[in-house]
């Protein structure tokens, strides 16, 4: 169980890198200061977006057969990948407002279905559902308090070329799981 929480703790802190969500709140703690509010919500939406995530992957697991959970496993991986390699507009619009229930729901749309919450998805489908959601939320949370932390120093760093490490790695994962569960490698 620790190893399925560390696990999605790593791997949501790591591939939310330069993700959408932690531009955006780089962005309003240097519009709107680096508070406890913007770390409230951020933590909120985290949790929030991770419970979801594990429960689709827990629903999931529960109506297929063992194999096709672990197929599901590969595909929810590749999908991950696939969004982290997905080139994006290199602009993020302006906030028009400093309403944290906004910040809410902006920070939760832009995180249910990105790369970080598609791995939380495989792991509470490959088992230890509410485990991987914990940890998820957690490496959430850590991953955007570095974005209210760094500001927009943030945006100096090499995002693009982090994402497509991280995508390639996803991607071999993803296949090599995939061929486990067809017994093509042991």
């Amino acid at each position: 169980m620790a190893a399925a929480f560390l696990l999605a703790l790593t791997a949501v802190f790591v591939v939310s890198l330069g993700g959408r969500d932690q531009l955006l709140v780089a962005r309003l703690s240097e519009r709107l200061g680096r508070g406890g509010g913007l770390l409230a919500v951020s933590a909120l939406a985290s949790t929030a977006s991770a419970m979801l995530m594990a429960a689709a992957g827990l629903a999931m697991t529960l109506v297929l057969p063992g194999p096709a959970a672990d197929m599901l496993v590969a595909m929810a991986l590749l999908i991950a990948a696939v969004e982290l390699a997905w080139p994006r507009a290199g602009r993020l619009p302006k906030e028009p407002t400093a309403s944290m229930f906004a910040t809410f729901v902006v920070l939760l749309a832009r995180q249910v279905g990105d790369a970080a919450r598609f791995c939380v998805f495989a792991f509470a489908a490959g088992g230890s559902a509410w485990i991987a959601g914990a940890g998820g939320a957690i490496g959430g949370i850590a991953a955007l308090a570095l974005g209210i932390a760094m500001g927009g120093e943030l945006e100096g760093w090499p995002l693009r070329a982090i994402r497509l490490v991280i995508a390639a790695v996803l991607a071999v994962t993803a296949i090599w799981v995939a061929l486990s569960v067809r017994g093509v490698i042991g």
